[in-house]
């Protein structure tokens, strides 16, 4: 067994308990001796983060080896076409290279918390909603992916890793439950 933590990061914290620069860090919202992110997710990104106590555990979420789906509710600037999504789906050439294929749908705007600042609002230039789930976890790859097919990112708010999702977490609140780790097949065999 094992203890982890699901954590609605909020907006502008980082995915970690102590910053030099006096940024705001999971130190903000929780006492968690001996808990450590499981993967990260970006300073300017919102929602699942996943800690846990257990370093074997910590290493089967976070290990892109193992492509777990996470995904995102991306709210994108312009509205995205048939042409854009297929090209999110079938996976897009970024400057490190090509990325695996995604998932991704239009979806209608969804019942979120305000963002606190609140995303611009330009009234010339719609916006849209995605759902966007992918394989890897490449340093801010869902917004250079929506980027690269015309569509820049407003706003990105992770609401599921692997089987663990958001749920109804407010920003800030965090919720602990246990997770039955089975043994590694092989494990200890040579």
């Amino acid at each position: 067994m094992a203890d982890i933590i699901l954590f609605n990061k909020p907006f502008r914290v980082l995915s970690q308990f102590s910053d030099s620069e006096g940024r705001r860090t999971l130190a903000d919202y929780l006492d968690a001796p001996g808990f450590r992110p499981a993967g990260r997710l970006d300073y300017d990104s919102e929602g699942l983060l996943l800690l846990t106590d257990d370093g074997t555990l910590q290493q089967r979420i976070a290990n892109p080896r193992h492509r777990h789906w996470k995904t995102y509710l991306v709210q994108v600037e312009g509205q995205a076409s048939k042409e854009q999504l297929a090209a999110l789906r079938a996976g897009v050439r970024l400057k490190d290279g090509p990325t695996l294929p995604a998932k991704a749908r239009r979806i209608p705007p969804p019942a979120l918390w305000p963002r606190v600042p609140p995303v611009r609002e330009r009234q010339s230039v719609p916006d849209c909603w995605l759902e966007v789930s992918l394989r890897e976890g490449r340093n801010r790859q869902v917004r250079r992916m929506t980027a690269a097919v015309g569509l820049p990112t407003l706003r990105l708010v992770r609401i599921a890793v692997a089987d663990w999702h958001l749920g109804d977490l407010a920003p800030g609140e965090w919720r602990r439950t246990r997770v039955y780790l089975p043994a590694a097949a092989g494990r200890g065999r040579r």
